[in-house]
């Protein structure tokens, strides 16, 4: 089969990967990829959001099947244009991608389905935010609705916090017209899990649980990030933990986006908090999560491209979707500086990965007279597997001092938390 990826970032390099190892797939696109991803894939020169750009591309180049996974190409309708020419995705129509297109969206649809996430309030007039802000409990926090590249949340500790977030996002539009309209909601309080999922708009199949790094620097301090790391599984997502989701949230979500004629298939991403009620949803995603997918990915034993496969003709219930026992940790070699100023264009010295002990994802990379430079704030992803969290953290760390680029910055506690809670239960 020919495949196109849309996107060009880590997440996208550990698809490919995954799709490379299918006996089905011939050719991989990548639209556009990056340098490092041109190891594993035929990059070509069309940007995500260039809808109208991938649907002529995979019409007029024997595409049997596409992979969108980025949230931008989603929300605008990749699906939908690349369905009206004939070919089938994997990834969620418009107005599924709507779920995390709009998080006014998705928090009525809990509201309205009993799902339990935090409490909230919409606005779309700043004076009434303020004078809200004014009496909300502390801390608190402010979301941006539309799509701001997994950074349009702050957590507010003060009312002055607060109010500067508000005026940030609706008159200084530091997210653009994302933040237009915004939620203020109650801050919840417990460990966060992340948990992907295949889902054919009937059967859903959670995959491994896994647990981000979102802050840039150590200890969860500086500011959100994309993501600066990830461990799987999660330690706080045990088996009970897992029932209760599936109960009250994934079936109920996937029922509630049938009900709303919206019928979601592809990758659901549950953000979710365990707090002392029980799982509430953080947020959701309508894609692979990034660095998430670099640990989930190279745990998944099964054959990736007939699982995406089955999720697009909506027999995952006969899908064989099987994980690995063993865990993984993907630490993110950034940037100095991201994610606000940094400097790029560093050549970026990569060992073999046999030698490396490590799987190499390439995020911000380009290449130039056959050399990889550094090209973005989020630059690698460094992913080992192992029998135990603990090997795979130390291997991912020695496979990162192999690896070398100006203005390299890397967090130094990617997986501390989850080990010690695995030693606090044991």
């Amino acid at each position: 089969m020919n495949i196109i990826v849309i996107g060009g970032g880590g997440r996208e390099h550990a698809i490919i990967k995954k799709l490379k190892q299918s006996p089905k797939t011939d050719k991989i696109y990548a639209l556009p990829g990056n340098g490092g991803i041109a190891a594993d894939a035929l990059c070509v020169d069309i940007g995500a959001k260039d809808i109208g750009g991938i649907a002529d591309f995979a019409a007029a180049n024997n595409i049997d099947f596409a992979v969108v996974t980025p949230d931008d190409p989603l929300v605008l309708g990749a699906v939908d244009a690349l369905n009206a020419k004939g070919i089938p995705c994997f990834g969620p129509r418009a107005n599924a991608a709507v779920i995390e297109g709009s998080k006014i969206f998705a928090k009525n649809l809990m509201k309205k389905y009993n799902i339990p996430t935090a409490e909230y309030n919409v606005f779309t007039d700043v004076n009434a935010a303020l004078e809200y802000i004014g009496t909300a409990p502390l801390p608190t926090v402010i979301k941006a609705d539309g799509l701001a590249l997994g950074k349009g949340v702050i957590i507010a500790e003060t009312r002055e916090t607060a109010a500067a977030a508000v005026i940030s996002m609706m008159e200084g539009k530091i997210f653009g017209d994302s933040g237009t309209k915004i939620i203020i909601e109650e801050f919840l309080t417990g460990p966060e899990v992340s948990v992907l999922s295949f889902t054919d708009g009937t059967t859903i199949i959670p995959m491994i649980s896994s647990m981000d790094h979102k802050r840039a620097l150590d200890n969860d301090e500086g500011l959100n990030t994309g993501g600066m790391g990830a461990a799987a599984p999660n330690p706080f997502y045990t088996d009970a933990v897992a029932a209760e989701c599936m109960e009250k949230i994934f079936l109920p979500t996937i029922k509630a986006m049938s009900a709303e004629g919206r019928p979601f298939k592809g990758c659901l991403y549950f953000g979710l908090i365990i707090t002392s009620d029980g799982p509430k949803v953080i947020e959701y995603n309508c894609r692979f999560g990034d660095p998430e997918a670099q640990v989930v990915l190279p745990l998944l034993e099964s054959d990736l491209l007939d699982i995406m496969l089955s999720v697009s003709e909506g027999t995952l219930d006969c899908a064989d979707v099987k994980f690995s026992e063993k865990s993984a940790c993907c630490v993110i070699m950034a940037s100095k500086g991201y994610p606000q100023k940094f400097e790029t264009g560093f050549t970026v010295k990569i060992p073999d990965e046999s030698s490396l002990g490590a799987e190499v994802f390439a995020a911000g990379v380009k290449k130039a007279d056959n050399i990889l430079l550094s090209s973005g704030g989020r630059v690698l992803g460094v992913t080992s597997v192992a029998d135990t969290l603990d090997e795979a953290v130390k291997r991912s760390y020695q496979a990162v001092s192999k690896i070398s680029f100006g203005n390299a910055y890397y967090r130094k506690d990617i997986g501390k938390k989850a080990l010690e809670a695995y030693t606090n239960s044991s």
